[in-house]
């Protein structure tokens, strides 16, 4: 099984739950080893507007299963004022999700990690600071 070839994103841009804004990412190259990379239908090979998901596949050690790690990474070029002031540049945005998860966890046990992970970045009070201001 593999995963779908365009990928619907309800955006709630505002985050206001007024209204969210479809974002469609399109398969570009599936046929990496164990990567695929998707693009938005903005994306150009100047402008960046990528999606791209991993996977490493688990190693057993001795009586360890080992583990699957599995990551997604969004890609965005976005045009940054420049340290003088007067330039413009692009630079890319990157956020990034990885998971680690033992072979052998349930389905259900996934799912409450990946919860607590939406809950976390939909949690402004922390997210904003942290992100916006660097607070740790």
């Amino acid at each position: 099984m593999s995963l779908p070839s365009s990928i619907t994103l309800a955006v709630d841009e505002e985050n206001d739950g007024v209204g969210p804004v479809n974002h469609v990412y399109e398969l570009f190259d599936g046929s990496l080893s164990n990567r695929s990379i998707f693009v938005g239908p903005d994306h150009t090979i100047s402008a960046r507007n990528t999606l791209t998901f991993y996977r490493t596949l688990p190693k057993s050690s001795g009586n360890f299963r080992g583990v699957a790690k599995t990551a997604f990474k969004f890609s965005c070029d976005t045009i940054v004022d420049g340290v003088d002031g007067v330039s413009q540049l692009t630079a890319p945005m990157i956020v990034e999700v990885s998971f680690s998860l033992p072979v052998g966890v349930t389905a259900a046990e996934s799912l409450i990690m990946r919860q607590k992970a939406l809950a976390l970045l939909d949690l402004d009070t922390v997210m904003a600071p942290l992100n916006d201001q660097q607070m740790v």
